[in-house]
Formats: C-alpha cells, sequence, structure tokens
C-alpha cells in the first residue's frame, strides 16, 4: 500500500477533524475512504461526461464508472444526462 502526503488548508483540516469525530474513525481510514468516495464520484462523472459527448457507449460508460448499465441509466437520468445517439444506439442494444 502507497503512502500519500498533502498540505491542507486550515479550514480543511478542521472540517476533516468534524468528520473524523463524527464518523468515529482515524484520521487514515477517513482520508481512505473520502478518497475512494472521491475518485468513484469523479468516474461516474467522467463516464457521464464522455456518454454525453457520444464518444463511448452506454455498456462502456457503464464498465467505466464501475456500475451497472441499468444504474448508470438511472444515473444519467437523476442528472438530466442526454445520452442517446443513433451512432451508438445499435452497440448499445448489441451490449444489453
Amino acid at each position: 500500500m502507497g503512502t500519500i502526503s498533502a498540505r491542507v488548508p486550515d479550514e480543511l483540516e478542521a472540517e476533516l477533524e468534524a468528520y473524523l469525530d463524527e464518523e468515529q474513525l482515524d484520521r487514515s481510514t477517513a482520508v481512505r475512504k473520502l478518497l475512494a468516495d472521491g475518485l468513484e464520484e469523479w468516474r461516474r462523472d467522467r463516464a457521464l461526461e464522455r456518454l454525453a459527448a457520444g464518444e463511448i457507449t452506454v455498456s462502456a460508460a457503464a464498465e467505466r464508472a464501475g456500475m451497472s448499465v441499468w444504474d448508470l441509466l438511472r444515473l444519467a437520468k437523476e442528472r438530466d444526462v442526454t445520452w442517446v445517439d443513433g451512432d451508438h444506439v445499435e452497440d448499445d442494444l448489441e451490449s444489453l
């Protein structure tokens, strides 16, 4: 397992301390959890962006986001992401 060290503003450190207290976590566990959650959200956002841009199919976006196709489509609907593209419809249907 690697080690990451970062300097953060005092305000962010204070917010982290409040998170530690509320969640009853040690600092390392909390930072790992927050980093994992943030990267998961980033993967989902990026997959939806690429899907909306027509760069990838629904199934490819779901795979990149680490989600099922149905969960990704639900998320796309919640975020009002338009993804239907005539060029990819056949590929999407075949992958289902």
